[in-house]
């Protein structure tokens, strides 16, 4: 009696293990399609759009972004950002050009199936204006993705031995462990100041990722699912002191759709022509799947935040609403040399 209580408890957890993670690759699978994805994607601009590189006040930038979800279910998902960006001037006149890099790697299920890139990003700013601050952008990313999966921890029902479940079994199933392949992407942006305050502006944008089509697949030889990126931002002051940020970005790839919008209440905490200290609470919306408030703490030129995702789709009955978190970190700043854009009225920031 107690042999056969103990092969239903094993083979009941198995079930619910499988059941559990079958749910959450269907869900991800029709919320968030084939691309990793942040809740603070306003910090990783690149994966949003190359177009969109360059578009801050200052010659470099450095970001970094973590995300944990899903840890109150299962295997925790673990995705990073890092990102940096130079801006310079390009001869004599109003245009300027950004050179980057974009490294990511996530980390999900069980399996333990990685996925790293490694992707540089160009973007050239061409000036419309002469006296206005507005700037159209070409930008591309492009370079090499590795995915990969330990196949120790790969479990089948090949392993289920009639009573129980057996690991020193073959899973039956014949497919490589990792594979690479290379990946491009190009999108425009066009930015411009409001008035005559550089604190005010706006900009709007279009990415096509994956225009290459590369095979991506453990099973078969399939192509990847192209995705396109619509994004709006736009800051406006409120009075000398603070200033509101809205933020937008739509994802189409293939039958899915993501929406995710919101904005930010900022507030500058001592010198209001040149602030060092601003704090920032603001929430997004990621329609169908997730509430996401936020708050940031900028001392320049380093800035900290924090988010949580509200699970609000399906998945909250097993989630308990908990979706998960981020934290990003920043640096913004500006170099001593002669192609600083530090004092330059017209260039291309948001």
């Amino acid at each position: 009696m107690e042999n056969t209580f103990k092969i239903f408890r094993i083979t009941f957890i198995k079930l619910l293990q499988y059941s559990i993670s079958g749910a959450i690759l269907l869900f991800a699978k029709n919320i968030y399609a084939q691309d990793l994805h942040f809740s603070q994607f306003y910090e990783a601009p690149l994966i949003r759009n190359p177009a969109l590189a360059g578009l801050f006040d200052g010659d470099v930038n450095v970001q970094l972004v973590y995300r944990n979800q899903w840890a109150s279910v299962t295997t925790p998902y673990q995705t990073g950002s890092l990102n940096g960006q130079y801006k310079f001037a390009i001869g004599k006149g109003d245009d300027f050009f950004t050179a980057g890099l974009q490294v990511l790697w996530d980390r999900a299920g069980t399996v333990a199936l990685n996925t790293t890139h490694l992707l540089p990003v160009v973007n050239y700013h061409k000036s419309l204006n002469a006296d206005k601050n507005r700037y159209l952008s070409l930008g591309f990313i492009g370079g090499w993705i590795s995915r990969r999966l330990d196949r120790s921890k790969v479990t089948t029902n090949s392993q289920y031995d009639g009573f129980e479940y057996n690991g020193s079994l073959p899973d039956g199933e014949t497919f490589t462990a990792n594979y690479s392949y290379f990946d491009a992407g190009v999108g425009m942006s066009y930015n411009s100041s409001i008035g005559e305050n550089k604190d005010n502006n706006f900009f709007i944008g279009a990415a096509y990722h994956h225009f290459n089509k590369p095979v991506n697949g453990f099973y078969k030889q399939l192509q990847h699912l192209p995705r396109w990126v619509g994004s709006v931002g736009v800051r406006t002051t409120l009075g000398e002191m603070s200033f509101i940020t809205i933020n937008a970005d739509v994802n189409i790839q293939g039958p899915y759709r993501e929406y995710i919008a919101g904005a930010m209440f900022s507030r500058k905490i001592d010198d209001p022509e040149n602030p060092r200290y601003l704090l920032h609470l603001g929430g997004y919306l990621r329609w169908n799947d997730a509430i996401i408030p936020v708050v940031k703490l900028d001392y320049k030129p380093f800035s900290l935040a924090f988010s949580y995702d509200m699970n609000i789709s399906a998945l909250r009955t097993a989630s308990q609403g908990r979706g998960g978190f981020e934290i990003s970190m920043a640096y913004t700043g500006f170099l001593n040399n002669d192609n600083s854009t530090k004092y330059v009225l017209r260039c291309p920031r948001f």
